[in-house]
């Protein structure tokens, strides 16, 4: 009995630790952050002004880039220009008057008109004063210019056939604007003063980007302009278009076609060319703020940093007290990076969201369609996050490192 009684008992297995899930982190980083509010804002608005930033920047060229081609859809990238060059003396060169019907024999040209200059200028009335002409040009116009140009009416209608011939006048969308008319009403005619005479508004244009001359010009009838304001008849900008596909072999021809001559005296343009080029000075534009973005995301990044810094040397009780009962190293390490990944998520979201009310802000304001890349709303989050673990990667290893010891001194 003695001897039962003198054995000691059996040891007991001690309990293995408590294993804390993904879960169970993300809700003690969570509670970091909601401990500490104002400093979790703070924290977060550099990454969410880096990530609006990028997105942004993304957003808005891509928003452009469709407007582009929507543009260049509507007004056909087939167009092509023809002006007169220079003289090999150096002297303004001129189009021979059969220059129109010439192109037009080209077998791929699907259409051809002219404008050409008169040298007359134009006033809202015949009280302003000479000089004040508002930097705007009298041309004479074709009938079939409004369909070579796939342009469009804004109000009114364009010169026919009939009109042509008398003192009526069309307005490109700017020239309209310069001269205070935005609307015709055909009860009450409007008026402006050309070359000493009135000439009755019928038309004005919407914009043209192709042909932003067009915009800023006056367009009178063909014979109007030689009987009225003493146009000789060369045409001063030929508008030509072209089968897709056959763009550039007219090109080619065309200055030898429009003055057999004298075929260097021509300038041939691609005006989508232009436009292209627009687009490149864009994007080399978006790649300046493209990097400005990143900036602004590393310092959002070492703002993380430096919070959780600071909430390790805060929180050292907090982790010696976990520690003390039985905490081990990689969940006090994975608290903290759980903690900097949310915050640096937070302000990700938010920048996601700022990125996208800036672009379609602007978009609107610019009448463009509102293109948001899904992988720039995507890939604003997930660098957040990344930034998020860079940025809590020294803290999390810094609390870890901590005994409880330590911690509780």
């Amino acid at each position: 009995m003695t001897a039962l009684m003198d054995k000691p008992p059996e040891a007991q297995p001690l309990p293995s630790p408590y294993r804390l899930g993904s879960g169970d982190m993300l809700r003690l980083g969570a509670h970091g952050m909601r401990t500490r509010p104002l400093r979790a804002v703070l924290s977060a608005l550099g990454i969410a002004i880096g990530i609006a930033a990028m997105i942004a920047v993304v957003s808005i060229p891509a928003s452009s880039s469709k407007a582009l081609s929507d543009k260049l859809a509507a007004l056909g990238p087939n167009l092509l220009t023809i002006a007169p060059g220079m003289t090999f003396g150096g002297d303004n060169a001129t189009l021979p008057t059969s220059a129109v019907p010439m192109i037009k024999r080209i077998g791929p040209v699907t259409g051809a008109a002219a404008t050409g200059k008169t040298g007359a200028t134009v006033r809202r009335n015949d009280k302003v004063d000479a000089t004040e002409t508002s930097g705007l040009a009298v041309f004479a116009a074709e009938p079939d210019l409004l369909g070579v140009l796939n342009a469009t009416i804004h109000s009114g209608k364009w010169l026919d056939q009939v009109t042509s011939r008398y003192p009526t006048v069309v307005l490109g969308s700017v020239a309209a604007t310069r001269l205070g008319i935005s609307q015709l009403d055909p009860a009450r005619p409007t008026q402006v003063w050309i070359g000493g005479q009135w000439f009755t508004v019928v038309g004005i244009l919407d914009a043209m980007p192709l042909a932003p001359e067009i915009e800023r010009s006056v367009l009178v009838g063909w014979q109007a302009a030689k009987d009225r304001l003493g146009f000789a008849g060369n045409p001063g900008t030929v508008y030509v278009r072209a089968k897709d596909t056959k763009v550039e072999s007219v090109r080619s021809v065309l200055a030898a076609t429009a003055n057999p001559e004298q075929p260097n005296e021509v300038d041939v343009r691609l005006p989508s060319e232009a436009l292209k080029a627009q687009r490149m000075a864009e994007q080399s534009y978006s790649a300046l703020f493209l990097a400005l973005g990143g900036v602004a995301l590393l310092v959002g990044g070492v703002g993380v940093a430096n919070t959780m810094v600071i909430s390790v040397l805060e929180r050292r009780r907090e982790i010696g007290l976990r520690r003390a009962l039985g905490a081990t190293r990689r969940q006090i390490r994975g608290q903290f990076l759980a903690e900097s990944v949310l915050l640096s998520g937070l302000g990700g979201l938010v920048g996601v969201v700022l990125g996208i009310g800036v672009t379609a802000i602007y978009a609107l304001s610019q009448h463009w369609p509102a293109v948001l890349p899904p992988e720039a709303l995507i890939g604003g989050v997930a660098i957040s996050a990344v930034v998020g673990a860079v940025a809590g990667a020294y803290p999390a290893m810094r609390a870890a490192r901590l005994t409880p010891t330590e911690a509780l001194a």
